[in-house]
C-alpha cells in the first residue's frame, strides 16, 4: 500500500501571484519562479515517490479564492482514484461556509476542510471559525490547519498550538484536527496537545524528513506513532524530496506504515 500525501495543492495562476508567494519560494531555492503544476505533473511526482493518494486543498483568504472548491473538484475528476479534496471556506461569511461544507463534503471526493490561520491573521479560537467546526463534526470529517512558523513573511502567532488549538479542542471534543507543517518552534506544545487530546493529529508537510526537529522525530517514534501523517506541501516540495531520507529515521515497520498511509486512511476514512 502506497503513501498518502495529506497536504498538497495544484496551484492556480492567481495563487502564484499572491504577494506572499515569492517570500515562500525562497525556502525552495526557486526565487522568482511561480509553480503552477498540471494534474499530469502532480501524478508523475506522486508515481515517482510511491504516493497512492494526495489530498488536494482549496485555498480561500480574505481577498477571495486562490484555489476554488470547484477547481479542486475538477482536478479530482481527472484522477478520481488518486485524489481527494479538502474544502476551504470564507471565514467572513460563516453561513455560506457552512453551506459549502454541507454541499461538498461527502466523505468520498471531499474528505475534510482546511483553513490556514496565517492567511487570515486569525488564530483558530476566533469565533469566526466556530460554525466551521460544527459543520465538520456534522459531516464526520477532520478540520485541517497549519501550525508553527510561517514560510511566507507573515505573522506566525496564529499558528501557535497553545492556547489557540487548546481552546478549540476543549470546546469541541468531537472534532478531529489535523495540524500541518510540524509546529516548529513549538514542538513541546504540539506534544502536549497530542498527549492531552485523542483527536489531535499532525502532518510533516513542508519538511523534507532529514530536516525534522529531533524532538519531533522522538515524538513520531514514541507516543506520536498513531498521530503523525505524511504530507509534502506540493508543489513547493515534491514527494520524492520529502521521502528521500525516510530510512534514516529508523522507524519500525508498524510506525512506518502508520506514518505513510495508515493514520491518514483511518482519520480521513479513505
Amino acid at each position: 500500500m502506497g503513501a498518502v500525501d495529506v497536504w498538497a495543492q495544484i496551484t492556480t495562476e492567481r495563487m502564484a501571484r499572491a504577494p506572499w508567494m515569492e517570500t515562500l519560494l525562497r525556502w525552495t531555492r526557486r526565487p522568482g519562479q511561480f509553480l503552477v503544476p498540471s494534474v499530469a505533473d502532480t501524478l508523475a511526482a506522486m508515481d515517482a515517490a510511491g504516493v497512492d493518494i494526495a489530498l488536494l486543498s482549496a485555498w480561500h483568504g480574505p481577498g477571495g479564492s486562490l484555489i476554488s472548491n470547484d477547481e479542486v473538484a475538477e482536478q479530482i475528476a481527472e484522477a478520481p482514484d488518486r485524489f481527494r479534496g479538502l474544502v476551504s471556506v470564507d471565514l467572513y461569511n460563516p453561513m455560506q461556509a457552512v453551506r459549502d461544507i454541507r454541499r461538498l463534503v461527502d466523505g468520498q471526493n471531499f474528505v475534510g476542510v482546511r483553513v490556514v490561520p496565517w492567511l487570515w491573521n486569525l488564530p483558530p479560537n476566533d469565533r469566526l471559525y466556530y460554525p466551521i467546526y460544527t459543520a465538520c463534526i456534522d459531516a464526520g470529517v477532520p478540520f485541517c490547519t497549519q501550525i508553527g512558523h510561517t514560510g511566507p513573511l507573515c505573522r506566525s502567532e496564529p499558528g501557535r498550538p497553545i492556547p489557540y488549538l487548546d481552546d478549540v479542542l476543549l470546546d469541541f471534543p468531537d472534532l478531529k484536527i489535523v495540524a500541518g507543517h510540524v509546529g516548529f518552534p513549538w514542538i513541546d506544545e504540539l506534544v502536549s496537545l497530542a498527549l492531552k487530546y485523542q483527536n489531535f493529529y499532525v502532518d510533516t508537510s513542508a519538511y523534507a524528513l532529514h530536516r525534522l526537529p529531533a524532538d519531533f522525530v522522538a515524538f513520531l517514534k514514541g507516543p506520536g506513532a498513531k498521530r503523525v501523517m505524511f504530507g509534502t506541501n506540493w508543489p513547493m516540495l515534491s514527494p520524492a524530496a520529502c521521502l528521500k531520507h525516510l530510512d534514516a529515521l529508523g522507524l519500525d515497520d508498524d510506525t512506518r506504515e502508520a506514518y505513510l498511509c495508515g493514520n491518514a486512511r483511518r482519520v480521513f476514512g479513505l
